[in-house]
């Protein structure tokens, strides 16, 4: 289920003329070894932890890797396809940045882009709301925004620059019986939870993560052998210029 999404994005991307192709956000190279199955020896990983940067090397499908914050990245070559699989959400300032990318590429080149749109489901919400209600002096979402927009905004941020394709799939994952947790605590927690986390003491997200399961089971009933089912809903889009 993990890579299911980078899949159904890869196979929308046709006519990629001849240049590189930019993996941005590799991570640990997990789509790698697609990218590189439709175009071996053009692959480029670019990513800014030298750790998933060492462990994509591990793959070896790239023909280079590079350590770089995406927000100042800039390809030595004009790229064929940048394709980026649920990195870019955690970088700010779409509107400009997804521009920059775009005019990066080569005549006919492709911006491809999947990023998950979770943070209005309960598994994201539950998280802003009992760190605000637990610990005021540190959580205020009062101006919170969403850091990723319905498909339709980018369909209109980007339509000037070429041709736009934007949609948005919601993916059911059944997720494993745990025994100290609810399931989808132990699926958000190496994620979404951990900058909430990682400003608490031991004993306060002691109590922020019993409140979370608590909230979760709410919103994510068991199943009868103790799994879980937790729909995911994730914004794809194709820009070709």
């Amino acid at each position: 289920m993990r890579l299911r999404p980078a899949l159904d994005l890869l196979a929308q991307v046709h006519g990629v003329p001849e240049g590189p192709v930019i993996d941005l956000g590799c991570g640990d190279g997990a789509v790698g070894p697609s990218l590189a199955a439709r175009w071996p020896g053009r692959v480029t990983g670019v990513d800014r932890s030298p750790a998933m940067l060492a462990r994509a090397a591990a793959q070896g499908c790239y023909c280079a890797l590079h350590d770089s914050d995406i927000s100042a990245w800039v390809p030595q070559v004009a790229p064929a396809l940048i394709f980026s699989n649920a990195a870019l959400q955690w970088l700010p300032d779409h509107e400009a940045l997804l521009p920059r990318l775009a005019r990066m590429l080569r005549p006919a080149g492709t911006l491809a882009v999947q990023m998950p749109r979770q943070n209005g489901a309960p598994s994201h919400r539950f998280l802003r709301d009992i760190a605000a209600s637990l610990y005021p002096d540190r959580f205020d979402f009062a101006d919170y925004a969403p850091p990723v927009r319905p498909a339709v905004a980018y369909w209109e941020l980007l339509s000037p620059l070429g041709h736009v394709e934007a949609w948005e799939t919601e993916y059911v994952h059944r997720l494993d019986p745990a025994t100290d947790a609810h399931p989808v605590r132990l699926f958000t927690e190496s994620t979404a939870m951990r900058p909430f986390v990682e400003r608490m003491t031991r004993a306060e997200a002691k109590t922020f993560l019993h409140a979370y399961d608590a909230a979760l089971k709410s919103a994510y009933p068991l199943l009868p052998d103790g799994a879980a089912l937790m729909p995911f809903r994730r914004m794809f889009l194709l820009l070709t210029v």
